[in-house]
């Protein structure tokens, strides 16, 4: 895989005018190394999410940060609503991404519902990821039979008729609730404000790619070393989720952090920053 200059990979928004991966995703590039790490955020997220967690890896690689379409400062003009229908969407993107900022095989650390996204990117293209890194993942939602999701499809639908009707009203009640972490309400805040801030049109649409995503299939063919990072407390992706998907994703590693909420990136970083270095160095990335 080799890298290319920028100005030769242009996209076309929605009006057809031209611009690069940078501009739409708001690509953010520091450090040094020989491997990049490329950091991808959550729902209603942005880049900045990674603060406590990227920084301690840039004296040994190059780190990209990025805001997915529709979130954070990327290019909102690029938002295209067939395309973000469903995760393979994204998934594109993080090739973009890829293709623009590495200069070999990357190691893909995605938060929520951007595993799933690398998940499905690697799939695609195995040889342009060392390894895969899933901060609390989950492949479906949705209780099936043996597979417990955590939710029933009537408690989705009831969740995304409530986004739908009052996004606003949602996000203050569901973002603290998500982070978890009532030691630290500064940070059930900072998800509140941010889920506020998201365009609640897109914000609408890209809740309904990630809650009826059902990705459970494709654990099977993913073929990149992963390490799926499970907090031991979690409202949207319980333990059996990520038990599940240790059982499906052949060799893949799980480790469990003890943490309260959806974000051990940001609430519990320095175990989740533990379990990540373990894995790379058994790896020797």
């Amino acid at each position: 895989m080799n890298s290319v200059d920028c100005a030769k990979i242009t996209i076309m928004n929605i009006t057809g005018a031209a611009m690069s991966v940078q501009q739409r995703n708001n690509v953010q590039v520091a450090g040094e190394g020989p491997v990049t790490m490329v950091f991808a955020h959550g729902f209603g997220c942005d880049l900045n999410m990674w603060r406590f967690f990227a920084p301690s890896f840039q004296d040994r690689y190059r780190t990209v940060l990025f805001d997915l379409v529709g979130g954070g400062k990327s290019d909102l003009s690029a938002y295209d609503r067939k395309k973000y229908g469903s995760l393979h969407g994204y998934a594109a993107d993080v090739l973009d991404i890829v293709d623009e900022f590495a200069d070999s095989a990357v190691i893909y650390v995605g938060h929520s519902v951007s595993a799933m996204i690398g998940m499905l990117a690697a799939i695609e293209r195995p040889d342009c990821f060392a390894a895969n890194v899933m901060i609390g993942p989950s492949p479906s939602f949705i209780d099936d039979g043996e597979y417990v999701g955590g939710f029933t499809r009537a408690d989705i639908e009831e969740l995304l008729e409530a986004l739908e009707s009052n996004y606003l009203g949602w996000s203050s009640t569901m973002a603290p609730a998500i982070m978890g972490s009532p030691e630290h309400p500064d940070l059930a805040q900072e998800l509140t404000n941010s889920f506020c801030r998201t365009d609640p049109e897109i914000a609408k649409h890209f809740a309904r790619a990630t809650f009826m995503a059902d990705h459970r299939a494709e654990l099977l063919r993913v073929t990149t070393p992963t390490l799926i990072v499970q907090s031991n407390d979690d409202l949207l992706a319980p333990m059996t989720v990520g038990e599940y998907m240790n059982s499906k994703i052949a060799g893949s590693t799980l480790s469990i952090v003890e943490n309260v909420g959806h974000c051990p990136h940001l609430s519990a970083p320095g175990a989740s920053k533990e379990a990540t270095e373990d894995f790379l160095r058994r790896l020797e990335l």
